[in-house]
């Protein structure tokens, strides 16, 4: 196919969602019955594009380039060209269909908002900003699109701004985010000056005219935007309270777009990372691994202790690119978009049956609906929620025959070949992955119960019912992809199609590391099962104390039993990272304030005194000179006479001079 044929494709991928932006934003409250299916359509029409135009590329890293021209600075020429390629392939598919499926839950879910039309048109601002980065040929129009799923995310958050939390999260995120762009757009400022462009296909030809030291600078700058979006650390404080705003709003940010786009930027710029850099991204992926997988033990606020788990899995995929494979990290988050955007889905039908009028409307509800204390028994309730939510915490969990079980082990077999070429501390980082997929294991074992299994715990008041099929229907089908089957015919191999297709060399595999991921995830289930047999299991059945949020993240021990010390090492690390965050990265900030504002007045003195005194001093020259000209000239003959003397004097005073 030419490459004049994908110019209409490209239009409509980005024209068709921002004009449904458009059409719902001015068409106002009017549209609110048929908002979500003019979205869903919308998105049917961009998902039927990509599998039309898209797929048949060829070998992996075919490349085929939608030029647009933007402007010129002296001889070197901006362009906003789009990119066809494999991995553009694979997000526009997963993007428009985790987008639909949301959309068509939000029907029923939102049905009773009374703003369901601006919903609707910040969803498709925010399917249009995520499928600019996918599309971007260049970092610099990357950064544009970055910049509007920053400002899409602040919206959906936000949604329901008369409510303080989901206002004060949306702030959150929005500050944070952009702490990590500075950053990139720093990276990308450095690029220019060096290269000259930011042409993805221009810098790969360009890289070695960079020096190394400045190449590892300007990689670690360009990570700084995956820090922000992603939620790494230390700018991993937006994601938990994210989750303020409605759950399907949760499901699209945590699965398929926001925190994607980070994983998605470090898989277009591998091949800008040296060692060094790849080194400090693995670091961090591993603080932030851990401190999710931590966090999310103890909580009780059924969306937070997912969104931790969504923080903890984009650090193992921001390890897999500091082991050196960018394709196991977008395997990763290839299984992760559909299972996890399943349990929110899920989580948000257990929330809509324990409170079917409030928390879905923005009002304020009598009773937590997202605290799993008040929850419990509710399988029989709810069957269809139940089997979706386990299957779905089965592939989180790692568990074989289903998808997650092949993208972890693909990532673990990768830290593994990556340690033996390191070095013997090189093993500590595969190890620490295999640690945190028990913790998976474990807190997912946990939440199930707490939501499914034990005794009624909600109010009297409250009787669950199942979601209707325009709820249960995405979740299904969520489930269904996060079997094995979809990504590998070997269960047990995650060597299969998808890895070959996305570009991932045929590399060795190690029998032994199923087995092990296998075993620690076995023997984390079966703890948390002995916990569920004890008379308080998790404290429960604990009082709760009032005004206590349900989420509670720096005590995270609380509560366990003596058989569980296995977790005090992860206590003291995340414990002694606080500390770290605090006294260092907060000191460095405040330091940084400070001294701007110091700097700031001292400025200001500098311009008060020199900057506006020389100009004082210039207009009150000028000014008493014309006084003196203007004295003079005022019609007296004694004046003139004086005036003539004093010329001829100096004249004859120059002449001698001369």
């Amino acid at each position: 196919m030419p490459d004049t044929a994908y110019h209409l494709p490209a239009y409509l991928l980005l024209g068709l969602p921002f004009s449904c932006f458009l059409l719902l934003w001015l068409g106002g409250t009017s549209l609110n019955k048929y908002a979500g299916w003019i979205g869903a359509l919308v998105t049917v029409a961009g998902l039927l594009i990509s599998f039309t135009y898209i797929p048949n590329l060829g070998i992996p890293y075919s490349l085929l380039q939608v030029p647009l021209p933007w402007f010129a600075v002296g001889e070197r020429y901006i362009d906003l060209s789009l990119r066809f390629d494999t991995l553009s392939t694979l997000m526009l598919v997963i993007v428009h269909f985790v987008a639909l499926l949301v959309q068509l839950y939000s029907t029923a879910y939102m049905h009773a908002d009374r703003n369901v039309n601006r919903y609707f048109a910040f969803i498709q601002l925010f399917l249009f900003s995520m499928l600019g980065i996918v599309l971007a040929s260049n970092l610099l129009m990357m950064y544009i699109f970055w910049e509007l799923v920053g400002l899409s995310s602040y919206l959906l958050i936000g949604f329901w701004y008369t409510k303080k939390r989901p206002v004060w999260a949306a702030q959150k995120a929005f500050v944070l985010n952009r702490i990590g762009d500075a950053a990139f757009l720093t990276g990308i400022l450095m690029l220019f000056y060096y290269v000259g462009v930011t042409d993805l296909e221009v810098l790969a030809l360009e890289i070695g005219t960079i020096p190394q030291g400045i190449l590892t600078v300007i990689g670690i700058c360009l990570f700084g935007g995956c820090v922000g979006k992603s939620a790494q650390f230390p700018l991993s404080g937006w994601l938990p309270d994210a989750m303020e705003g409605p759950t399907p709003v949760s499901a699209l940010i945590h699965a398929a777009t926001m925190v994607a786009a980070g994983i998605f930027l470090l898989a277009r710029i591998s091949f800008l990372l040296t060692v060094d850099a790849r080194l400090v991204i693995l670091v961090i992926g591993a603080i932030t691994m851990v401190i999710g997988a931590v966090k999310a033990l103890n909580g009780w606020d059924i969306k937070k202790v997912l969104a931790y788990s969504t923080m903890s899995q984009l650090g193992l995929m921001v390890m897999a690119v500091g082991f050196g494979s960018w394709q196991t990290a977008m395997f990763h988050l290839a299984t992760h978009a559909f299972f996890k955007a399943g349990l929110f889905l899920s989580a948000g039908s257990v929330i809509h049956a324990v409170t079917p009028h409030e928390e879905h409307t923005g009002a304020e509800p009598q009773f937590d609906p997202q605290d799993m204390r008040t929850m419990g028994g509710l399988r029989k309730a709810l069957p269809i929620t139940f089997i979706c939510f386990s299957i779905c915490a089965a592939a989180l969990a790692g568990l074989p025959f289903f998808s997650g079980f092949l993208s972890k082990d693909a990532i673990i077999t990768e830290g593994f070949l990556w340690a033996s070429e390191f070095g013997a501390l090189g093993y500590l980082f595969p190890v620490l992955v295999v640690l945190s997929a028990g913790l998976t294991a474990f807190y997912m074992t946990r939440q199930v119960w707490l939501i499914f299994f034990g005794n009624e715990r909600f109010p009297a008041a409250v009787h669950p019912h199942e979601s209707p099929v325009a709820m249960w229907l995405p979740m299904a089908l969520l489930s269904a992809l996060s079997v094995f089957c979809w990504f590998s015919i070997n269960p047990f191999n995650a060597e299969g199609w998808f890895l070959q297709w996305i570009g991932q060399e045929h590399g060795e595999h190690l029998i032994w590391v199923p087995f092990v991921a296998s075993a620690f995830t076995f023997v984390s289930i079966f703890l948390a099962y002995r916990e569920t047999g004890s008379a308080n299991p998790f404290k429960v059945n604990d009082p709760i104390p009032v005004g206590e949020p349900a989420q509670s993240p720096w005590n995270w021990l609380r509560g366990y039993s003596n058989e569980h010390y296995f977790l005090i090492p992860f206590e003291y690390i995340t414990k002694y990272l606080k500390v770290f965050e605090k006294n260092v990265v907060d000191a460095l900030v405040d330091l940084v304030a400070k001294g701007s504002l110091v700097f700031g007045h001292l400025i200001a003195w500098f311009d008060r005194t020199f900057i506006d005194g020389a100009v004082n001093l210039t207009v009150f020259s000028i000014r008493s000179a014309g006084q003196a000209a203007r004295n003079m000239q005022g019609g007296r003959i004694q004046s003139y006479y004086i005036v003539t003397v004093m010329g001829i004097f100096l004249l004859i005073l120059w002449l001698v001079a001369m």
